[in-house]
């Protein structure tokens, strides 16, 4: 008799739950993907704005995200025309403070890195000495830990002074990891800055996506499943998973069921801990999970007349004002947008939306005298953006593989040793499946 296909449930259509489920139906797998809201894309979803879609947050990525691109040639999405590609460019301006231009060439490495810095504006020449041999370290790898410290901490040892940390890295690490500089985890900055900084000069590029991440990952992901014999559920909010003894059979909603050979748990922390509650041997991994701290990310997007233009680079950060990176998205599509991205905890949280666009455009006024006001503002608020990538979290984060046969978790909150990211979240995606792949 012919062999029964191999079945397998994901629950959640984000990009973690997507990998899964697109690494599966590669593989052969019959997949069923259940999605508790309208659209796929979790945290990285488009929304409205006028009469454009833009992203739920901005996001910018880099070179290093292997895991996201080799994802997307499987989709047959061709990365060169979705981003656009430049050398690393880090502009980071102040309202009252001295600006800083780190400019990687298009050289190979680590030649791109030394010139950047070598000619760096906005260092005084002892900070290029102290910058250059910390680069250098990181390259060649020669930075260990005995135990997981505070990247404040681990500067600090690398001698880079306040200038460095005020200007470069602590808005580095508050965008990498949403995680103000004194509490984040020298584990998981170090580890963003070897995949960027490492290796070839092209894990150092920007990538900038030409369109909304809808049409980037969800959309062809959903395309190819569906292709491959599988299915996406949408507005279907599992609300328990059904055990034998120590394995994992099935899934439970409100109207029904389903049974599955394997089943991956893509969801956020929150909701994973809940679904793994009812069963003992997942006890420990649901209150690993409740000690994890979650951070917002807030977006303020707004519409200026057609003249309004950043000019030549269309990304920069800002060290003193409330805003701390601005994006114009023209490269996106759409040319009279500019998003500015304020990450972590702070006193714009006490702000209502109208306050925060207000102080958000008055701080591109002051940096751009003359520009008319904006025509009107979008502000989203991502309560829980991500996880607070603090020291010491690598040693809570859960694996994929879970104790009980059949299930397996992933998300950019799982042991990937990497910040909360949609890198991270694609390949926890990946991980999840491939082990699930495994013979039992």
């Amino acid at each position: 008799m012919p062999e029964t296909p191999a079945t397998a449930i994901v629950i959640g259509g984000g990009w973690a739950g997507l990998s899964a489920a697109v690494e599966l139906a590669r593989c052969g797998v019959k997949v069923s993907l259940f999605e508790a809201a309208r659209q796929l894309g979790g945290r990285a979803r488009c929304v409205r704005f006028g009469d454009d879609r833009v992203d739920n947050g901005q996001h910018i990525m880099v070179g290093a995200y292997h895991s996201m691109l080799a994802l997307l040639e499987t989709l047959d999405v061709d990365t060169a025309s979705a981003f656009l590609r430049t050398p690393l460019d880090l502009d980071v301006r102040g309202l009252t403070r001295p600006a800083l231009r780190l400019r990687a060439r298009n050289l190979p490495a680590p030649l791109h890195l030394a010139l950047a810095v070598a000619a760096a504006t906005g260092l005084s020449p002892p900070s290029r000495l102290r910058l250059t041999r910390f680069c250098l370290r990181i390259i060649r790898n020669q930075i260990t830990l005995d135990h997981d410290i505070s990247a404040q901490s681990l500067l600090l040892s690398e001698r880079q002074d306040p200038r460095l940390t005020q200007a470069l890295w602590g808005p580095l690490c508050l965008a990498a990891l949403n995680t103000p500089i004194g509490e984040a985890s020298a584990e998981i900055f170090l580890k963003v800055l070897g995949r960027t900084f490492r290796g070839d000069a092209t894990n150092a590029d920007l990538l900038i996506p030409r369109s909304d991440l809808g049409s980037l990952l969800p959309e062809p992901a959903m395309d190819f499943i569906e292709r491959h014999g599988g299915s996406v559920i949408l507005n279907h909010r599992i609300e328990g998973l059904n055990f034998q003894d120590d394995r994992c059979v099935g899934v439970r909603w409100r109207e029904g069921d389903a049974a599955a050979d394997r089943i991956i748990l893509a969801v956020n922390p929150v909701m994973c801990r809940r679904l793994l509650a009812s069963h003992p041997a997942l006890a420990q991994i649901a209150a690993g999970l409740a000690t994890l701290r979650h951070d917002p990310i807030t977006t303020v997007y707004l519409r200026y007349p057609d003249a309004v233009t950043l000019g030549s680079n269309a990304l920069f950060g800002l060290q003193d004002g409330l805003g701390q990176w601005f994006f114009e998205r023209r490269l996106s599509g759409h040319p009279t947008i500019i998003a500015a991205v304020i990450s972590g905890r702070g006193q714009h949280l006490r702000y209502s939306n109208a306050q925060l666009a207000i102080q958000v455009e008055a701080e591109l006024r002051q940096l751009h005298p003359g520009w008319p006001a904006a025509i009107e503002h979008l502000v989203i608020r991502e309560k829980r953006a991500t996880f607070a990538a603090v020291t010491g979290i690598n040693g809570i984060r859960p694996v994929c593989r879970t104790p009980v046969s059949g299930l397996w978790l992933a998300g950019d909150f799982t042991a990937t040793e990497l910040p909360a990211t949609l890198e991270g979240a694609v390949q926890s995606g990946l991980d999840a499946a491939r082990q699930a792949l495994e013979p039992s």
